[in-house]
């Protein structure tokens, strides 16, 4: 029986012509290993981004419906040129959207979750030998409407369809050749990670890291998917994401992630009674908004404040939300800061070394960085500091945690 291999190439793996038939042949060159194959794309470069803009261009709160129309032809255009590639080089390929690959989603438009996968049709297509390309990022709601799964999508198309063919593998294609301990345009002297567990992959996605969606970490954990998270342009080892990695006890801290997409919200002044949270976080939940940090001051004379964190890009939906919701509760209004950013510390070690989040702290004093909110977690503890400062923590961090490649040499 073959083996079923999934393979995901994000959108500068496919950003031109070029790299569409260099992706191609690395495609046919696992299908000539004897594997089934399924390939999920993204959209070519920054093309949801222009696409995005297009929209603003014409209204500033377009339609969600629209929006995810708009949206999803970027990875159309993927997988019709990638299929094209492949032919070129002698081997049958085609090309599916979303919901013609069975992928149902919720009814909740541009942030949609996954709530089935029917894969008959990519099986029949995969039994007459075919390579067979997904578009990332898509599926069908029960208004038989497409939508879009959010921001880094296509990451968790690809590890659900792998989680549903029971694939032997699920190789995540992307710029790098795998997860470091930061990003190393931001710390030099980063590390590449042969292997990273689950719940540490999971709170540096969660925390900022971009490497893949925090989504789809959730579903490969829940459905024992183990990733590889590799380069498309070099043959080299990646960075395997499994249920655990046995490492040293004096292993701490496994890396660092930032978060610039980050925004600031206060309600000043709001009567200290019961109900007011769940109104004021229940209406962001209905909007669809997620909340990160929050923290409520001490009660004085019968009113507080609560702020708390939300993307930068929700900001748009938030503020009038927010403002509305002021008024009814008689608050004194509400704040909003952009230039923050969130910076975090993730390890598994953390749980059983005391002491991890006191050097956190002392070493963004001694550089001087104010902390204006922290969360924690059994593995992670975060801080929410002044956006212009957040490269600087970032490598005072790495460097006193022993993630730099000389520390590391030392040690």
């Amino acid at each position: 029986m073959l083996k079923t291999v999934v393979m995901k190439f994000g959108g500068s793996s496919v950003a031109d012509t070029d790299k569409i038939l260099r992706v191609a042949q690395r495609v046919v060159a696992s299908k000539k290993k004897g594997n089934h194959v399924v390939v999920v794309v993204s959209a070519p470069g920054d093309m949801t981004d222009d696409l995005l803009q297009m929209a603003e261009k014409i209204t500033r709160l377009p339609s969600e419906r629209e929006l995810d129309m708009l949206l999803s032809t970027g990875e159309q255009v993927s997988i019709a040129l990638l299929s094209m590639a492949i032919h070129s080089l002698s081997v049958d390929a085609v090309s599916l959207t979303g919901p013609q690959a069975g992928i149902h989603a919720d009814a909740n438009h541009t942030r949609a979750r996954i709530t089935k996968i029917l894969p008959s049709k990519i099986q029949e297509e995969l039994s007459k030998g075919k390579v067979v390309i997904v578009a990332g990022f898509q599926g069908i709601n029960p208004n038989q409407d497409i939508t879009t799964l959010g921001r880094g999508g296509s990451d968790l198309t690809a590890v659900a369809l792998a989680a549903a063919l029971r694939a032997s593998s699920c190789e995540i294609y992307t710029d790098v050749t795998g997860v470091y301990t930061t990003d190393p345009r931001v710390a030099l002297k980063a590390r590449k990670l042969s292997r990273i567990s689950y719940d540490e992959m999971l709170e540096m996605a969660g925390a900022g890291s971009q490497v893949m969606q925090a989504r789809s970490i959730e579903v490969a954990k829940k459905f024992d998917v183990e990733l590889q998270v590799r380069s498309t342009f070099s043959e080299e080892e990646g960075t395997w994401v499994v249920k655990e990695v046995k490492r040293m006890e004096e292993v701490v801290v496994s890396g660092i992630a930032f978060d610039k997409n980050q925004a600031k919200l206060s309600i000043v002044e709001v009567q200290d009674s019961p109900g007011v949270a769940a109104k004021i976080f229940g209406a962001l939940a209905q909007s669809r908004i997620n909340v990160d940090m929050i923290i409520q001051s001490a009660a004085r004379d019968r009113a507080n404040s609560i702020s708390f964190t939300v993307a930068r890009t929700d900001l748009k939906k938030a503020v009038p939300l927010l403002q509305k919701v002021s008024r009814e509760l008689g608050a004194k209004g509400i704040v909003c800061e952009e230039k923050v950013a969130k910076v975090a510390i993730v390890g598994v070690g953390m749980r059983s070394h005391p002491g991890v989040a006191a050097q956190m702290f002392q070493t963004l004093a001694d550089g001087k960085i104010n902390i204006e909110m922290i969360s924690t977690s059994e593995i992670k503890v975060a801080c929410v500091i002044k956006e212009s400062n957040c490269d600087r923590a970032v490598r005072l961090l790495h460097r006193s945690f022993g993630l730099d490649y000389d520390s590391k040499k030392k040690s």
